[in-house]
């Protein structure tokens, strides 16, 4: 058959502009949700044609589609605009069809099967269509048939599935293996991401409700409960869009794994809609249970769509078949891999130095790493920077961290500590503490937390009072992580205790740890790391070594803040690196210890799979947002709290598969990955609570969406 015309990719603009188009067709034929029961189907159908809707797989507009199929989703309608997208791909010789199906007067509806199906069951929009495309999922022959009695059958969708019975065919067509697969994966691409937008905007109705709505005498908004779920449910919807905006540009582009890419977000939408759904239900309350609000005919899409993806079963597998039968991992989501290949290449060169699971810092390759210039490569040239993309600083870090490169500490300086003292030191600042940064020559530990204060550095204690140039600290600070062996403390001190609100009398200092006064005591954590208690007893701490101005250190802990939780985000590629080793042992045996396809365990690879490619995107998005006003703003937290229960599930869940031997240590002997399944489960309970807990974390993306404290 001919070939469909290649994918075009469109700008953000142009996409915009035509989902506010569908909006205004649909503000006239499907008035929202409610409208689910009554409004005309087959006159929206006609409508979408004149709009050009129905063209968008001749024109090879895959972005448009699918911004049509998320506002059908909002509006709990189940027009099939990619089934008519598929068919014009599949069809694309048959000029007159394409131009019939364009114009509306051939209203197809597509699924899986030889075209030797005497009916067909669960059907979208059966009633208006006119004819049926069948296709195998393995490829050979597409069968379209003129549809000669359709039966609706009442249930959870609304409106109602239809059983169809088709005609004689009408045409048919050979299709190969992988265009099959392509169609199969865009019809459930449609499915996923029309019940992920109806749960999404379920959620957008639960998150207003919830700032109006009084109980107890108080905006219900501001009860943890409902902030939690809510933020909860903001990461699942967040994440969701994120990975259908990746598999949205790895199609366009045509990427190798474009389709595992695809398969990831459906797989995400499949879990997490339902999530999303139920806990806005819960925050809507009674007010959500009847059919005069939106929520109900919105629940009916999620779960009427998601239950259709039986329907449309894959031959290549689910997103642990394609994995542990394969060879590959995880999508980059990257186009641009060239600064990826240099940095591999250069690992590569120190191999013998990477792969240890507890990480310290090899000397020798933090100042390789410091020559080629990659430490604070995006700060500007005048500070010793190579005006780098933030993209390629993405790249580095993964890169570090996924292949376990002993340069952390040198490279979380740099966003911990070189950029605060980038955009808020002195001049004479920058001269002494950027270079030692640059060089990867400045160790450091982090002086925020508190008996008192752990989450809550608002509320430290630790105080400071100026003495002429001289500033005197008195206080406590727990969990400095590294204190034992630091050469200086990023420090938070109190300079003016009866400030209001409370923030705004804290101020922030660079203090050598040999300094007369400071006293450190060691613990050890759960994974072995050495944290410590850190005693400032008559502190004495010149004025130049304050960084930003006195009482405005809040500013420069939550820029400070931010950098740390995207660092925090990195976990995604330690996780990563430990998928891939489950997927190296699976495929050592042949999938003996994942079981066959349909398995328990595949399905849990499935779970870890998704979870990963979540959290990276979710990095990725609060990297982009860092230091700028974003509609990603709230990326970095929601990757924060997703990468340390992750960590937390995937250690549970190797364990689960592997069995014993993956909780062995390093230097048991059989120990499997090589120590570093037992050692992330020890290591995951840090980072739920390091550098704010979740429960904290939630509370402030439920802010950031405007609930109330």
């Amino acid at each position: 058959m001919p070939a469909a015309t290649p994918l075009i990719p469109m700008t953000p603009d142009e996409v915009s502009s035509f989902a506010q188009s569908v909006r205004g067709t649909l503000a006239r034929h499907w008035p929202g949700p409610v409208a689910a029961p009554e409004a005309d189907l087959l006159k929206l159908w006609q409508s979408a044609a004149e709009q050009g809707w129905l063209e968008l797989g001749a024109a090879g507009a895959l972005a448009a589609a699918v911004a049509a199929v998320r506002e059908l989703g909002r509006a709990a309608c189940p027009l099939p605009v990619m089934d008519a997208f598929v068919a014009t791909r599949l069809l694309a010789h048959d000029e007159s069809l394409i131009d019939g199906i364009g114009r509306g007067e051939v209203r197809v509806v597509a699924c899986v099967g030889d075209g030797s199906e005497p009916q067909v069951r669960h059907l979208d929009a059966g009633r208006q269509a006119t004819h049926l495309l069948t296709f195998p999922a393995t490829g050979g022959t597409a069968v379209l048939r003129p549809v000669t009695r359709t039966v609706e059958t009442a249930g959870l969708a609304v409106p109602a599935w239809s059983t169809v019975t088709p005609g004689e065919p009408a045409l048919t067509t050979e299709i190969d293996a992988d265009t099959a697969d392509e169609a199969v994966v865009l019809l459930r691409l449609q499915l996923a991401v029309r019940a992920l937008s109806a749960a999404e905007h379920a959620h957008e109705m639960a998150v207003e409700h919830a700032k109006q709505r009084r109980q107890f005498g108080k905006i219900i908004g501001s009860f943890g409960a409902v902030q939690q779920r809510t933020a909860t449910c903001q990461i699942d919807v967040g994440a969701g869009n994120l990975l259908l905006a990746d598999a949205v540009q790895a199609l366009e582009h045509n990427l190798p794994d474009r389709l595992l890419a695809a398969e990831i977000a459906v797989e995400h939408a499949r879990t997490a809609a339902p999530r999303v759904q139920l806990g806005a239900h819960h925050t809507l309350a009674a007010i959500g249970y009847f059919e005069e609000h939106d929520a109900p005919w919105l629940f009916r899409r999620v779960h009427g769509d998601l239950a259709r993806l039986r329907t449309l079963p894959r031959a290549f597998g689910n997103v642990a078949d394609i994995l542990v039968e394969g060879t590959g991992s995880l999508p980059t989501g990257d186009l641009g891999e060239a600064f990826r290949t240099e940095v591999r290449a250069f690992f590569d060169t120190y191999a013998e130095k990477l792969g240890r699971i507890e990480m310290g810092e090899d000397a020798e390759l933090v100042r390789a790493v410091a020559d080629r210039g990659w430490l604070g490569l995006t700060w500007p040239e005048e500070a010793g920077g190579r005006n780098a993309s933030l993209s390629e600083q993405v790249v580095l870090n993964e890169e570090a961290a996924y292949r376990r490169v002993p340069v952390i500490k040198a490279l979380g300086a740099v966003s911990l500590l070189g950029d605060s003292v980038l955009r808020h030191g002195t001049p004479q600042q920058k001269e002494r503490f950027l270079p030692l940064v640059r060089n990867g020559q400045l160790t450091f530990c982090l002086g925020y937390s508190e008996p008192e204060a752990g989450s809550d550095l608002a509320s430290l204690r630790t105080r400071a009072i100026r003495d002429g140039e001289d500033w005197v600290i008195n206080g406590q600070k727990l969990w400095t992580s590294g204190g034992h062996e630091a050469d200086w403390v990023w420090l938070a001190v109190r300079t003016d205790p009866e400030a209001t609100p409370r923030h705004a009398g804290i101020t922030m200092f660079l203090v050598p740890m040999n300094t007369p006064g400071i006293t450190v005591q060691q613990h050890r954590a759960l994974s072995g790391e050495i944290s410590c208690t850190v005693f400032y007893d008559d502190v004495r701490v010149p004025d130049d070594l304050r960084v930003g101005e006195v009482n405005g250190g809040w500013k420069v802990i939550t820029d400070s803040l931010a950098s740390e939780r995207v660092a925090m985000g990195n976990i995604a590629a330690v996780l990563h690196r430990q998928l891939d080793d489950l997927l190296a042992l699976a495929r050592r045996d042949s999938g003996a210890a994942v079981g066959p396809r349909g398995s328990h365990a595949r399905a849990l690879v499935t779970e870890l799979a998704v979870g990963v490619q979540a959290t990276r995107v979710l990095v990725a998005a609060g990297l982009r947002a860092a230091g700028h006003s974003s509609s990603e703003r709230l990326a970095a937290p929601m990757a924060g709290v997703l990468a340390g229960e992750l960590a937390e599930r995937f250690g549970e869940v190797v364990l689960d598969i592997l069995g014993p031997d993956a909780a062995l240590s390093a230097s048991a002997p059989g120990a499997l990955g090589g120590g570093a399944f037992e050692y992330g489960l020890r290591l995951s309970i840090m980072y739920v609570v390091g550098g704010g807990t979740n429960d904290i974390q939630r509370g402030m993306i439920a802010r950031g969406l405007g609930l109330p404290r």
